[in-house]
């Protein structure tokens, strides 16, 4: 039996540019963490992390990342 199978009805995904990163700022904790999304390729497509300042910065540096707005339907604090 194969643990893997293909077939020809696969969707088909739109291209991806894994060279693209980008974060979006979604809070900041009273305790000084920045919250944000991460993605990679698709903007749609996100993990969310917690740094302190410091470590956020050197983590968009080193990504190269592109800043995006926050999102419309999040409150301004």
């Amino acid at each position: 039996m194969s643990a893997l199978t293909t077939d020809d009805t696969s969707i088909p995904l739109p291209a991806v540019d894994l060279s693209k990163r980008y974060v979006r700022v979604t809070g900041q904790r009273d305790n000084g963490f920045i919250e944000f999304e991460f993605s990679v390729g698709w903007q749609e497509l996100v993990v969310e992390l917690i740094l302190l300042p410091p470590d956020f910065q050197a983590f968009c540096e080193a990504n190269h990342v592109e800043m995006l707005p926050p999102r419309e339907d999040e409150e301004e604090d």
